[in-house]
């Protein structure tokens, strides 16, 4: 007995953010697809901030503790580093699995799940007796923390439309920078107070305010009719249960013809909706879905990764923030060193220091978002009513004009050991122009992958872990050597190199996305 797969086509309401493009015809907005009512984003907002806050807390909260661990659980310079490095690389690539995980589960489940893990990590990580222990904990605190981020964001775009996300990234994205930033003293203090495994305990108790947070507050955004994972997962599932030539009928398989179907390489490019006489896709409704339950064994979280890759607007901004954020990993350990060994500076007032960059961070985050935003709405004004997502990243050309400057100028100020104010000024425009840079190009990320948001994220929390694991792994040496002075010299360097990139995929990310929708 087969499910109901058909029924009648019912068009989109006109929405003015809604423009066919010149090749509508073949375009499937999944953007706009008719789901339930939006949930109230304001609480929504609240609690992925919170969450992604302390998610990026955890990675450096350990830093002022490093010296007290080492003695505790006798353990090695070394076996210290791979804590920190072993937390980097989780953090930064198990959201592939979360993300794949909510496009099927949903977004509740996921946190709720991740935020069990992210507790167990750091309560046995505060009651660790070996340094093997611990960094296996640590691991398994990387691995729950990783959900926040790339989950988070896919959140967003479930509740918010394409002509508000930037603004909404912007302040989203102003809570974990807080994080990175008061991290270190919240460390430093609870260490100094107590012991280090009082930051441990401490984390606990904030994954656990979590946990209820999303447990009680939170209501899930995920619509699927608007993720081409569950689509194409339900097509293959579909496609075991019933003839082949039913597929053609689907509303999930797209409507085409069965005479004239021809082969298609990428299963989400057959899921294309009907035109109705205005122009804009319909959508049709599948009342028998609901019989139809999908399970994580219907998905591989490798697919829509490699999809995202396989488009070179997404491979080279991904490069982009890559660079921008293994850059800022190196810049607050480093800075770290070189206030401690040439300042003479503890734990608390390193930590204090380091607030400037988390504050310049907060204020580059939301004005660029809304600076975005703004931006975009100029352009497709200019544009007819239409938009396309590159629009997005001209808004990052003013942030481009300041960061290698700034860079530059802390460089020689550490290099001279120079008044700490000019440091702390150097730090807060580097946290500002960075993060003004990177509000826009992941807004532009989520804009250019409809349907795959949560996978895009994901994608970008993968190169920005690994990046961030190189940088850390090298910048020691390379500080030894060098200096801050030439050693920022040449970030400033890459930094140039991030915003040619950036400016690239501004100029040809419209005709690459056209090339590969006629692939």
């Amino acid at each position: 007995m087969t499910s109901p797969l058909v029924s009648k086509s019912e068009s989109l309401p006109k929405n003015s953010d809604l423009k066919p493009s010149p090749d509508a015809h073949n375009k499937f907005d999944i953007e706009h697809v008719p789901g339930r009512q939006r949930p109230p984003s304001t609480t929504t907002l609240c609690i992925v901030s919170l969450a992604t806050m302390v998610g990026t807390l955890a990675s450096n909260i350990q830093n002022p503790s490093n010296s007290l661990i080492e003695e505790d659980l006798h353990a090695t310079s070394s076996q210290i580093s791979w804590s920190l490095a072993a937390f980097m690389v989780i953090q930064g690539n198990f959201p592939l699995i979360w993300s794949a995980a909510a496009e099927i589960k949903g977004r509740k489940v996921v946190y709720l799940v991740a935020s069990v893990v992210f507790v167990v990590g750091g309560a046995v990580s505060a009651l660790s007796k070996t340094i093997e222990v611990m960094i296996g904990m640590r691991v398994l605190q990387a691995a729950g923390s990783s959900a926040y981020m790339a989950i988070s964001a896919a959140t967003l775009a479930d509740i918010y439309e394409t002509h508000e996300r930037g603004t909404m990234m912007g302040v989203f994205f102003a809570a974990p920078l807080v994080g990175p930033a008061l991290g270190p003293i919240f460390g430093g203090l609870l260490s100094q107070s107590f012991n280090w495994r009082a930051s441990f305990y401490f984390l606990m108790i904030c994954g656990s305010v979590v946990f209820f947070s999303f447990l009680i507050l939170f209501k899930d955004t995920y619509r699927r009719e608007r993720s081409l994972t569950y689509r194409s997962a339900l097509q293959r599932r579909l496609a075991t249960q019933e003839p082949i030539q039913r597929l053609s009928e689907s509303s999930i398989g797209g409507y085409e013809s069965s005479k004239d179907q021809t082969h298609v390489k990428d299963p989400e490019k057959q899921l294309q909706l009907p035109i109705v006489p205005d122009g804009t896709p319909a959508v049709t409704s599948t009342p028998g879905l609901d019989d139809i339950k999908l399970s994580i064994i219907d998905i591989n979280p490798l697919p829509p990764y490699f999809r995202i890759l396989s488009r070179k607007n997404n491979v080279v901004i991904l490069t982009a923030n890559g660079l921008v954020f293994g850059f800022n990993y190196c810049l607050s350990y480093t800075c770290a060193r070189t206030l401690t060994n040439a300042y003479g500076y503890g734990a608390l007032s390193v930590g204090l220091v380091l607030l400037c960059q988390g504050v310049g961070s907060i204020a580059g985050s939301i004005i660029g978002g809304r600076w975005s935003d703004r931006v975009l709405a100029k352009m497709k004004k200019a544009n007819g009513g239409q938009w396309y997502a590159e629009m997005r990243l001209e808004a990052s050309k003013l942030a481009m004009l300041w960061l290698p400057p700034a860079v530059l100028g802390y460089a020689w100020m550490c290099e001279k050991h120079v008044n700490i104010a000019g440091i702390c000024v150097m730090l807060a425009l580097i946290g500002f122009s960075s993060i003004w840079m990177y509000a826009s190009t992941v807004a532009y990320l989520v804009d250019a992958n409809p349907g795959r948001s949560g996978s895009a994220v994901a994608a970008n929390s993968s190169f920005r872990g690994t990046l961030a694991f190189v940088s850390l792994v090298i910048a020691v040496p390379l500080q030894d050597s060098l200096g801050d002075g030439k050693l920022f010299t040449a970030w400033a360097g890459v930094l140039v190199v991030s915003e040619l990139l950036i400016l690239l995929v501004l100029h040809k990310g419209e005709s690459w996305s056209k090339e590969n929708e006629r692939e």
